[in-house]
């Protein structure tokens, strides 16, 4: 889709949201009626909510309820046709799913999930009641069950808990008119499909059939004349990030899976590797402000303080640091006024600048662009870039300085410290995420609050330090 096309539907998507919720709104002023199901009005703002709700996309009901607030949510939830909730519990975020599962019974819930694939409902399992689990894997065949439990063994971070099982196989010992008309025999492909997956008698992955070498090539050749070895072959414990990024790399739709023997025992197809990729951006994104989980933003206000506690104690501390900094050079600011004006600026600056290095390591870190060897190439070009923007920005502002103030060394100073706080931020971002990975944690995981820490304390004691000594 062209970024004019991306743009458009996101668009109306909005459109449709806002019409959703004047209707809803409007739905509720007139259920203050005394009867309102004798209501014209009441019966068309129902029938139009309805079609535009039966118009939408699974995707477009999802990003619609998580971004109406509870109460207005489930009024919508309440009115999708039941044979749709399977498809829409697996397109919205695990806290908004939380709050729709929760007002289901359990025929509901079942009637939901039991028409889903064995990975899709693998996805599912662990939000689903405990009361409902008996009965649902009671309802699905051996063959489902199987599968169900095989996905359930691995971790969420591994390919295997990913895994579909819809697949097409082949021999590699017929002919490619017989694979035509064993696909003639389909009523429909499996999503995704652009290859066939060939196998021998012992089910042993031995090559590929991409769907349009079957077309081009004469229906007389054999499938082992035809197919590719894939390379892009992946194992059920293959950690699932990794995957997705060879996934963007080679530009694949579809990979083989295959256990420690060579079996094939699944595929992972590019849907599942897109959510793979937008879920290790949000959870980055979470991680850098402290936040411990996705959070629904029409949560309860506990639920919101449970998440977001841990570390707002930790920037207290920090916050009590610095301030602390700032008290031991009391008698410096009561001297010269214009360095308390002053100091939020080097402060600030340093923040920005670390963040700005800590964001880069973070994500070279992720696409494992980062070797011991190279760790200290990084550390030197950032702290050459941080010496580079210092000496300009902090003659710029120093020279600002000296002209407010009428105060040239109070100008050096300025220059003097915003430099040495770049520096500091510049070893701090690279530092930070580097320990952390050591340490087996999450690089990003609070990283905006601690670099923010370090050039906050670290700003305040250059900038004041310098004055104190050359300044009073």
């Amino acid at each position: 889709m062209s970024e004019a096309g991306a743009r458009g539907s996101a668009s109306r998507l909005h459109e449709q949201l806002d019409l959703i919720s004047e209707l809803l709104r409007k739905l509720h002023g007139l259920g203050q009626l005394p009867e309102p199901d004798t209501d014209q009005g009441f019966r068309e703002s129902q029938t139009e909510l309805q079609r535009l709700l039966d118009a939408l996309h699974p995707a477009d009901i999802a990003y619609v309820l998580e971004a109406l607030p509870l109460e207005s949510r489930l009024a919508v939830w309440q009115r999708v046709k039941a044979d749709r909730d399977g498809e829409i519990l697996l397109e919205v975020s695990d806290a908004v799913r939380e709050t729709l599962i929760a007002d289901m019974d359990e025929q509901e819930i079942l009637a939901a999930v039991e028409p889903l694939d064995a990975d899709e409902l693998a996805d599912l399992v662990e939000d689903l009641p405990t009361g409902v689990l008996p009965e649902l894997m009671a309802s699905l065949d051996a063959q489902q069950r199987e599968r169900v439990q095989a996905a359930l063994s691995y971790p969420d971070d591994q390919i295997g808990a990913l895994m579909d099982f819809e697949m097409v196989t082949i021999r590699e010992d017929i002919t490619l008119e017989t694979v035509l008309r064993y696909l003639r025999r389909f009523d429909e492909l499996p999503e995704q499909t652009d290859k066939l997956f060939v196998v021998n008698q012992e089910n042993l992955l031995t090559g590929v059939l991409p769907l349009h070498w079957l077309l081009v090539n004469s229906p007389d050749k054999t499938v082992s004349a035809v197919m590719a070895p894939d390379v892009n072959t992946f194992h059920p414990t293959d950690d699932a990030y990794a995957a997705a990024q060879a996934f963007e790399r080679y530009d694949l739709v579809t990979a083989p899976v295959v256990d420690g023997s060579g079996h094939l025992i699944g595929r992972i197809t590019i849907d599942a590797m897109v959510d793979v990729l937008r879920e290790e951006s949000e959870s980055e994104a979470l991680s850098r402000g402290g936040l411990r989980e996705e959070e629904d933003i029409f949560a309860s206000a506990w639920k919101s303080v449970r998440n977001r506690w841990a570390w707002l104690a930790v920037n207290l501390v920090t916050a009590f640091i610095a301030s602390r900094v700032i008290g031991l050079f009391e008698g410096s600011i009561q001297h010269l006024v214009a360095l308390a004006a002053l100091m939020p600026i080097v402060a600030g600056i340093g923040g920005n600048s670390g963040n700005q290095t800590i964001t880069m390591i973070v994500r070279a870190l992720a696409l494992d662009q980062i070797s011991p060897a190279s760790a200290r190439r990084l550390w030197l070009k950032e702290i050459i870039v941080a010496l580079v923007n210092g000496l300009v920005w902090g003659s710029v502002i120093g020279v600002v300085a000296w002209m407010l103030y009428d105060n040239l060394p109070l100008g050096v100073v300025m220059t003097a410290a915003m430099t040495l706080n770049l520096v500091l931020a510049a070893f701090c971002g690279v530092a930070i995420p580097m320990l952390m990975t050591k340490l087996g944690r999450d690089p990003a995981l609070g990283s905006s609050v601690m670099i923010t820490a370090m050039t906050d304390s670290g700003g305040f004691f250059i900038f004041l330090g310098l004055a104190t000594l050359f300044l009073m």
